[in-house]
């Protein structure tokens, strides 16, 4: 089946299968931020925004994505690079497989909220899954990445 998606902002062309996994399709385009770690939407590795709102790529056909905006961790490469910056100096970076996902939730979550408390974070992390640490560097290098603290 072929379809239209219009990713960070560039309209692609491509076949697809119809029940292929918008994650799926993004790994063959080389969108390698989105990541694969459960195929449950248990850990939140597929995070990608949807019209800006965050969605878990692993779980969501491509098909429903056609007319719609696909953002991924590509497009938002300067924003990225600053909250990663936040993320590495609080000590947030060990093994980084959970960064991409929390990074577009923390990006989304400062689009949504003005002034986002500990609580609106922890709500925008819920779903992302990390094996390596427990939270507080990734909620400190988040609060740095809001407050747009030098880094």
């Amino acid at each position: 089946m072929e379809v239209t998606l219009t990713i960070n902002d560039k309209k692609t062309n491509i076949d697809i299968a119809q029940d292929e996994a918008l994650l799926t399709t993004l790994r063959n385009l080389g969108y390698y931020s989105v990541r694969c770690g459960c195929e449950t939407t248990n850990c939140g590795l597929c995070t990608v925004w949807l019209d800006g709102k965050t969605i878990l790529s692993c779980a969501y056909p491509t098909f429903r994505a056609v007319g719609h905006s696909i953002t991924t961790l590509e497009g938002l490469a300067d924003e990225a690079a600053y909250l990663g910056e936040c993320l590495a100096s609080e000590g947030a970076d060990q093994c980084g497989y959970c960064t991409t996902g929390m990074m577009m939730s923390a990006m989304a979550l400062k689009r949504e909220k003005e002034h986002p408390t500990d609580e609106d974070i922890k709500a925008f992390l819920k779903g992302n899954l990390c094996r390596c640490t427990g939270y507080e560097s990734q909620l400190r290098g988040i609060r740095k990445y809001l407050r747009g603290d030098e880094v």
